[in-house]
């Protein structure tokens, strides 16, 4: 099994590298927002990650990558 923290840098570097800027910018533009004008410990994660996935996936819907 692949240590979290393994798994955490290596979904960091890809979306860093990989996604393309106007994906990066619509994440950016949905998720700062709650992460901004929210405590740290009031910040629901579990949402934010559906967010970005949700974003993803609509924008990646039928690229591929190499």
């Amino acid at each position: 099994m692949i240590p979290l923290e393994v798994e955490n840098r290596i979904a960091r570097d890809f979306l860093h590298m990989y996604l393309p800027d106007e994906v990066q910018k619509a994440l950016e533009e949905k998720l700062l927002p709650s992460c901004i004008w929210n405590d740290e410990e009031d910040i629901d994660e579990e949402e934010l990650v559906r967010w970005a996935i949700e974003i993803i996936d609509k924008e990646l819907r039928d690229k591929r990558f190499k």
